[in-house]
């Protein structure tokens, strides 16, 4: 991995590295979740059971990997497909782009 000499870097570029690595964190976090979910998955159905009749609760449902994410609140994530959320469309009439919402 190549070294960044941050004391180079200015505030906004600073800024800017943070949201990415925050961006590459949670990203990073959500693909070990689906790969744990899956392995787990594959596992009780190994063993002739859906993971839902080992741990109870409704049918597990596959969330895609959020694509867009909240600037008011970066918690609120949104996969792109579907119905767009309320606060994208906000968002849109406030002059942003997705490509401004994109993680």
């Amino acid at each position: 991995m190549s070294q960044i000499d941050l004391d180079s870097l200015s505030l906004d570029e600073l800024r800017t590295l943070q949201k990415q690595v925050a961006r590459a964190i949670d990203n990073y976090k959500e693909r070990q979740r689906q790969k744990a979910l899956s392995e787990l998955e594959a596992k009780a159905q190994e063993m002739g059971f859906s993971l839902n009749d080992l741990v109870g609760g409704k049918k597990s449902k596959r969330m895609g990997i959020p694509k867009y994410r909240n600037p008011d609140d970066p918690a609120i994530t949104w996969t792109g497909k579907g119905r767009r959320p309320e606060w994208v469309k906000e968002a849109l009439k406030k002059g942003k782009s997705l490509d401004d919402l994109l993680i």
